[in-house]
């Protein structure tokens, strides 16, 4: 790094004594922090920037349309956006009313307006129960406000309750209008929502407090194991991400049994503590996947060599500029 100018760039450049493998074929790298995204696209479009992986889902959607530059998507591997609930307080303590708000979220609203189809849909199943040994996969819930208004009933709440929505501000640009069409849905089954949106510092300090009854967010497991996943996630003895308070001696079980038999390579075990967790998930609906997102990448076209990584950010090394 022979450069770095806080909240503005970051210049590296290559060390040609390096002798641990090939040298990266790039020999400089300008890296530019521009908060703007529509100043971001028009450095792309210009040509004065030549690969930029921070913009709206539109602007990629249109930028692969006009054909003038190389898009690539790839989905988070073992991530999903999901709606969480803190299931250790009323009213999301009962499994109905959390069914409830399963059906009623804007699933398909939510991909074509905020997403505009650059994700995977986590939702709509054929089955009601894990169909692979993988995660994510999706779940049997589809919007059916009738049905989530019928189980909002038999929990005892036929008229709805009050609560509050929260969100990263930080990611506003999907944060936000999710949140909007959310609120919208479940206003229709009497739920009414305020949208509570917390500044992307503060984020993870309120959401590891464990106690926002409802939110939306976004979780990856770096290691791609359905396992690992679910040990941060769903494990209720000490897991950090496991923000909606969740406890279930049978989903512990489930995930110790996952983890030992992959230590030993019992595969037919594995399979079945894997669906086993899965299927629990989905039952108990702690929290509602939505989606698996992508990570968008714009390209001018004598950039080549992307490579996507556990972590979502660019691997320079490997990046060629024809």
């Amino acid at each position: 790094m022979t450069k770095w100018t806080a909240g503005t760039e970051v210049i590296m450049e290559r060390n040609d004594e390096w002798v641990g493998g090939p040298l990266p074929k790039v020999k400089r790298v300008i890296w530019r922090m521009v908060p703007q995204a529509g100043n971001r696209r028009a450095l792309l479009e210009r040509g004065d920037a030549d690969i930029s992986y921070d913009l709206p889902n539109k602007d990629f959607v249109e930028l692969k349309g006009d054909g003038k530059l190389n898009i690539v998507s790839v989905p988070y591997s073992n991530g999903i956006q999901y709606i969480g609930m803190n299931v250790k307080n009323p009213p999301f303590d009962n499994i109905k009313v959390r069914q409830a708000v399963a059906y009623a979220i804007p699933y398909q609203k939510i991909m074509d307006a905020v997403l505009f189809g650059l994700a995977k849909p986590m939702f709509g199943a054929s089955a009601g129960q894990a169909t692979e040994v993988a995660w994510p996969q999706p779940t049997k819930f589809n919007t059916d406000i009738d049905k989530a208004k019928a189980l909002l009933a038999e929990a005892g709440y036929p008229n709805g309750f009050e609560t509050t929505l929260s969100f990263d501000l930080g990611f506003a640009g999907v944060n936000e209008p999710l949140c909007v069409l959310v609120q919208e849905s479940l206003a229709q089954i009497g739920i009414k929502t305020t949208i509570n949106k917390i500044p992307g510092a503060n984020w993870r300090t309120e959401l590891n407090k464990k106690v926002l009854p409802l939110y939306t967010n976004v979780f990856s497991g770096w290691l791609d194991f359905p396992e690992y996943f679910f040990i941060w996630c769903y494990d209720g003895k000490n897991s950090i991400f496991n923000t909606m308070s969740y406890q279930s001696k049978d989903m512990d079980a489930l995930i110790a049994g996952a983890v030992d038999a992959a230590a030993v390579g019992d595969k037919p075990t594995y399979d079945k503590d894997v669906k086993g967790f899965v299927d629990l998930a989905f039952t108990d609906i702690p929290r509602i996947p939505l989606y698996q997102p992508y990570v968008n990448v714009a390209m001018q076209k004598n950039v080549s060599g992307y490579q996507y990584w556990f972590h979502r950010r660019l691997d320079y090394r490997a990046l060629v500029k024809g």
